[in-house]
């Protein structure tokens, strides 16, 4: 059994909600259930299976959406951001520093995680000569149990592409994130990013047994990856020192000023979807929490100058300029330019356009999925990419081989986080919906699962009720 999930986020908690910790227990309990429903096999006999795999396909610690970028740092990371040294020391102590903070803030779920390495949490009934679990007792448990062994993996997305470095700084870092999640991987190699790596070879082999390809995403991102995933990319400076830092600065600048409720709102900019609609949220949520018109139009020039101040930025300049197509680039600055108006209580005509294109926006990968190797020499049942947050099933193609029907699907994991979307009634009101997403994928080997191949789970949970004014379950 091959159990995948992607874009978890979790954070070191300076920046925004992120998935609830009892959320992520009853999915450790899931795990458990899938293994024993893995145990019935085609023929109808129950036969337990004697191990499982679970793979983090990227953006799990998210390393961006923290304040602890903008920390003066004794060790040496004074203003250091992600696109400044890759190879340097300065750096790994501030990325070093993050990942402790999501360590420490994330300790329950990371618990859970080690608890399926103890043989008395995850095993399963012996079979019994009937070829049904064994019982033994009056309430139908069986005290002979089998332990499962659990492999749970870890590839890198854009959010912390920093375990992939190969920089030797990095090595103590992994080290600490294998010993707390209790990962399969080699903390001396870089956390792969591309499934065809040389410290990917493990999983591999249980991806063929699966026949599953799996990879994050977001090489079809052009402003998450620029080719190489030892760089920075422009995505990066969109979300540190425009999303994460603006809750910082208004905090610094204005945070007694403000309302209780108008900051507890604004660190959950970076949770709104689309991203674009980020605006949106902030000017809806200060006219809503904060009643003084001053008071806002300070909030409004906080942002409007992080704008500038990116789009002066020289690495992002730099990028813009040369290292991306003309429509990747034109959209970015449209989008970050239109943003800078879109807070102004006088523009919701803007916004009702934008809402009615929201529907028919298409952020699907499936035609990156028809692209993949994989796909085309049909070594693959499932194609699985995370980074889009927008979990779907698409059939791709259907075929006859020499072992039968070959059926062939593009699946994508989605994310487990807090969302707030635009209401479609009346958006000019400004009216969000918070609610927490979460999917997981599984996977069977020939005649597991009663001779299913596949299993995919997504559900939503309603959002925490105490933001008051902002958000309605």
């Amino acid at each position: 059994m091959l159990v995948i999930i992607s874009d978890l986020h979790l954070s070191d908690g300076s920046s925004g909600e992120t998935v609830h910790q009892g959320t992520l227990r009853v999915f450790c309990e899931r795990l458990r259930a899938l293994a024993h429903a893995a145990s019935w096999r085609a023929d109808g006999q129950y036969k337990p299976i004697e191990e499982f795999d679970v793979v983090l396909l990227g953006d799990i610690l998210d390393n961006l959406r923290s304040s602890k970028w903008f920390d003066n740092d004794p060790l040496g990371g004074l203003h250091v951001r992600p696109w400044d040294m890759v190879r340097g020391q300065p750096l790994a102590n501030k990325v070093r520093k993050i990942t402790e903070g999501i360590l420490s803030h994330n300790e329950v779920f990371f618990s859970l995680l080690r608890e399926l390495h103890d043989p008395t949490v995850t095993s399963l009934p012996v079979a019994g000569h009937d070829g049904r679990p064994a019982r033994s007792d009056a309430h139908g448990v069986s005290s002979d149990r089998a332990p499962v062994r659990v492999r749970v993996h870890y590839f890198v997305g854009n959010h912390d592409w920093f375990y992939h470095l190969p920089d030797p700084a990095y090595s103590e870092i992994r080290r600490r994130i294998v010993d707390v999640l209790g990962l399969a991987n080699d903390p001396s190699e870089p956390f792969p990013h591309d499934p065809d790596e040389p410290a990917a070879r493990d999983i591999r082999k249980v991806f063929t047994q699966h026949r599953v390809f799996a990879r994050h995403g977001d090489i079809f991102d052009p402003i998450n990856f620029e080719g190489d995933r030892d760089k920075s990319s422009v995505g990066d400076a969109v979300a540190v020192d425009l999303v994460a830092r603006f809750a910082v600065e208004v905090r610094r600048s204005m945070g007694d000023l403000l309302p209780v409720d108008c900051m507890v709102g604004l660190n959950e900019v970076d949770n709104v979807r689309p991203t674009y609609m980020a605006p949106v949220w902030i000017g809806g949520l200060l006219r809503r929490t904060c009643p003084d018109k001053r008071l806002r139009g300070q909030v409004r020039e906080i942002w409007n100058d992080l704008v500038d101040q990116l789009f002066r930025n020289p690495f992002v300049r730099e990028h813009l300029s040369y290292r991306h197509p003309l429509s990747v680039t034109r959209k970015l600055k449209w989008t970050l330019t239109l943003s800078k108006s879109l807070i102004a209580p006088e523009n919701n005509w803007v916004i009702r356009r934008l809402s009615e294109r929201m529907g028919n926006l298409k952020s699907s990968h499936l035609q990156h999925a028809l692209q993949e190797r994989s796909f085309h020499n049909r070594s693959a049942r499932f194609i699985v990419h995370g980074h889009s947050h927008r979990h779907e099933i698409i059939a791709l193609n259907s075929s006859l081989t020499g072992e039968g029907l070959l059926n062939q699907i593009y699946i994508n994991c989605g994310t487990w986080r807090p969302v707030h979307e635009l209401a479609r009634y009346r958006c000019g009101h400004e009216m969000f919906v918070g609610y927490n997403t979460m999917t997981y994928l599984a996977f069977f080997k020939e005649g597991e699962r009663s001779g299913r191949r596949f299993e995919c789970w997504s559900g939503a949970l309603s959002g925490s009720s105490w933001k008051k004014g902002i958000t309605t379950d």
